[in-house]
């Protein structure tokens, strides 16, 4: 008999980062990474599903009464219907009759239902006693494309389409994947460079990372242009020339000031600058990416839904795709994005400046490179050095590289104890703090 899932709940998390500035940037001076948790028991007795949402502190409290109005779409549903129609499950709780008014596809609703579907499908992997990269990239393409709700892209994407990449990927997945097993996946960290950091940190920070094995490291700018020419010299110096910097202004420019503040950076060889301008902004990231190019630009992050994806890649607005497996309603549409990126040629290098955000998208990036794009080239996943402790299956990096989770699962669950200290307000670290 089919498992059930018979409850949701819901819980508010928040870790104290301002008080160091981990996070901190141009647009966020001073955020408390904090998650929106998601937890679907079931019928089978220590079966449960785990999801999550990110947010940098206030307003996370919405995303928690968003989870909860799911509750009535996924409360009494079998595993194995769901599992016999995927698509129809996504669509079901992205059309919702009442809750779609609050939306579509955006805002704090579509982050709750990335966590209820995120957890859907942690229960899936879980009940297939696999990590949740190896389930999707061990199922056939005909299963994978009714995972898939193509509303509003199918003029740049058909199913038939989707089916022929996702056949095409299938050939040398088993020789990627053994690859994968052995090599791990390659990223680039970004905790060396928070804008509120000073710059003896930062050079501090860089050393270390260099000796653990990074040789592409992320940098925050967009505050004060002078300060970012100081700090992007002292970067250069610290990691000389031949490893990769990437630079990041998280959206604080209009379009002309982004063009002429990359000049003034440009001499310290940045590899891209991501999200220069509103992430809404299709048209001003093409205009950037002809103005700046060779150096290329990256946005994603808040890049909320498959219909903007299509656009950016209609129009060859940008040269990396930063998808987000929270801001995306979870792994669904995640799957969506990857293949038009795979049909736009553009590399996918995911979002992951935030708690939890590294254990999701490992998960991503690997089922991008098994079994929709497989290539490597250009394809960095984001690391932050923080905040993996609080995790049942804590990411696992080794020499700059992700290792593939093992256990069975998204890789989501919190510590019980550390839901205990960092539940807002009432957990034992924000009821004591002064």
């Amino acid at each position: 008999m089919s498992a059930t899932i018979t409850s949701l709940e819901a819980v508010d998390l928040r870790f104290p980062t301002s008080t160091e500035l981990d996070g901190s940037d141009a647009m966020n001076p001073d955020p408390d990474y904090s998650a929106a948790t998601c937890v679907l028991r079931t019928s089978e007795d220590g079966l449960a599903g785990h999801g999550m949402t990110f947010t940098i502190g206030r307003g996370n409290e919405i995303c928690v009464r968003a989870i909860e109005a799911f509750a009535p779409l996924v409360v009494g549903r079998s595993l194995d219907e769901i599992e016999a129609a995927p698509g129809a499950f996504w669509s079901a709780l992205a059309g919702d009759s009442q809750l779609r008014w609050l939306g579509p596809d955006k805002g704090a609703v579509h982050l709750g239902m990335a966590a209820v579907v995120n957890a859907v499908w942690d229960l899936l992997a879980k009940r297939a006693g696999k990590p949740l990269w190896k389930y999707v990239a061990d199922q056939p393409s005909e299963w994978l494309v009714t995972a898939l709700d193509l509303r509003h892209v199918t003029d740049y994407l058909s199913a038939d389409e989707a089916l022929a990449l996702l056949r095409t990927g299938e050939a040398g997945a088993g020789e990627r994947e053994a690859k994968l097993r052995a090599e791990g996946y390659p990223a680039y960290t970004t905790s060396a460079g928070w804008l509120g950091y000073p710059e003896e940190k930062i050079r501090a920070l860089c050393t270390e990372a260099i000796d653990a094995g990074w040789d592409a490291l992320k940098i925050k700018v967009g505050r004060d242009v002078e300060d970012d020419v100081r700090r992007l010299a002292v970067v250069r110096e610290a990691i000389g020339p031949d490893r990769i910097m990437m630079i990041d202004a998280n959206q604080v420019w209009e379009v002309d000031e982004a063009i002429e503040w990359m000049g003034r950076l440009a001499p310290f060889d940045p590899y891209w600058i991501e999200e220069p301008v509103s992430p809404d902004d299709v048209l001003g990231h093409r205009r950037i990416k002809e103005a700046v190019a060779p150096i290329r630009v990256a946005t994603g992050e808040h890049a909320m839904n498959r219909v903007l994806w299509k656009q950016f890649f209609q129009a060859e607005a940008v040269d990396v795709c930063q998808l987000d497996g929270c801001r995306l309603g979870g792994v669904n549409e995640v799957l969506v994005v990857l293949l038009m990126a795979k049909k736009a040629g553009v590399p996918v290098c995911p979002h992951a400046g935030g708690v939890g955000l590294c254990e999701i998208v490992q998960h991503l990036s690997m089922i991008d490179y098994v079994r929709v794009s497989g290539e490597l080239e250009g394809r960095r996943t984001e690391h932050a050095g923080h905040l993996h402790e609080h995790f049942v299956d804590p990411i696992r990096i080794e020499r700059g590289r992700y290792l593939a989770p093992e256990l069975p699962g998204f890789s989501q669950e919190y510590l019980t104890e550390s839901v205990d200290a960092f539940r807002y307000p009432d957990g034992a670290y924000w009821r004591d703090r002064p």
